[in-house]
Formats: structure tokens, C-alpha cells, sequence
């Protein structure tokens, strides 16, 4: 039987809960926490949040749905169209490969296209030092998740940033 990906809804702040009731389980699950940098000057710190609040992602087939439902603080599968919403293995990939590259990662709701592309790109941003002048010192980056229905941005410098990198395919986690 094929393993799809699918994301759950857990109850608020309980993913970190669920994500150890599925391993225990021996269930493959995906929960991508956002590293923030909070704090000026010298009391700077990292801080975890989950990066989708309320979603875990799980690796199954159809037959071990009902062992995910039954987990303690699992609300429900993602619906789409009538069934469970199957995210592509490259949309997930993306993510891990995103979230280990940039800090203070944003999400935004955007439309859902299931047979669309992962896409990648950078593009510059506008930064007001003054009243008067502005400046490209960083970039925003962005990754596109159409079949997910929601838009990752990250600010970095000019530097750290590749520029219009696009995934055409996924499957040796390289970028093309």
C-alpha cells in the first residue's frame, strides 16, 4: 500500500504532545517548529514555536488513519474536496529544507492549487533607514507551497540569499 503525506489538526498547543504520541507509536510524522531570534542587545534569544500552529504532518497509508485519529489531542485529518488532503512528499521536503536555512519564517494563507509547483524565489526588499532613503540591504525570501495552500517568507541578507531558484523535482532533495 502507498504511504501519502497528510497533515492532522491537533488540539492548540499540542502539537509537540502529539508528535511524541505518534513516534511512540511508530507512526512517521513531520512537525517543523520556526526558530525566532527575540530580544535587543545582549539579552538575545532563540525561541521554538511551531511553524504551522495546530497541523502535524504524518507519512501513512489509509489503513493506519484510524490509529492517527485515535491519538489522544488529534482533532481530524485536513479535508479537501470530501478526503483527507494528500501533501506532496516535495511540498514537505521543501519545508524541512527552508525552515533549516532561514530564521523568523512568516506563513500566509494563500490559494490552494493542488497540481501546482513548489517554487522558490528571492526577491529584494525595501528597508526606510531615514525619512528620506531607501535602502536594498536584505532580501525576502519566499517558498510557495500551492497544494498546502499557504506561503513561507523569511528575511535574510543580500548575500545569503540565492536569487529565483526554482524546484522542478525534488526526488534527490537537491534544488534544480
Amino acid at each position: 500500500m502507498n504511504r501519502n503525506w497528510y497533515a492532522v489538526y491537533t488540539k492548540p498547543n499540542s502539537e509537540t504532545k502529539v508528535v511524541a504520541l505518534l513516534t511512540k507509536k511508530r507512526i512517521e510524522n513531520f512537525c517543523p517548529h520556526k526558530r525566532m531570534i527575540v530580544g535587543n542587545g545582549s539579552k538575545r534569544r532563540m525561541v521554538y514555536e511551531p511553524l504551522f500552529p495546530s497541523f502535524v504532518f504524518v507519512n501513512i497509508t489509509e489503513i493506519q488513519m484510524y490509529e492517527v485519529r485515535k491519538t489522544n489531542d488529534v482533532i481530524n485529518f485536513v479535508y479537501w474536496l470530501g478526503r483527507p488532503a494528500v501533501i506532496k512528499t516535495e511540498e514537505i521536503e521543501s519545508i524541512a529544507r527552508f525552515n533549516g536555512a532561514y530564521y523568523n519564517i512568516h506563513i500566509e494563507k494563500s490559494p490552494v492549487n493542488a497540481a501546482g509547483r513548489v517554487k522558490f524565489s528571492s526577491e529584494p526588499a525595501l528597508v526606510q533607514q531615514d525619512s528620506h532613503i531607501l535602502s536594498l540591504n536584505t532580501t525576502r525570501v519566499k517558498l510557495n507551497l500551492p497544494s498546502l495552500g499557504y506561503t513561507l517568507y523569511a528575511e535574510t541578507n543580500m548575500e545569503q540569499a540565492p536569487v529565483n531558484v526554482e524546484y522542478n523535482e525534488v526526488t534527490n532533495g537537491e534544488l534544480a
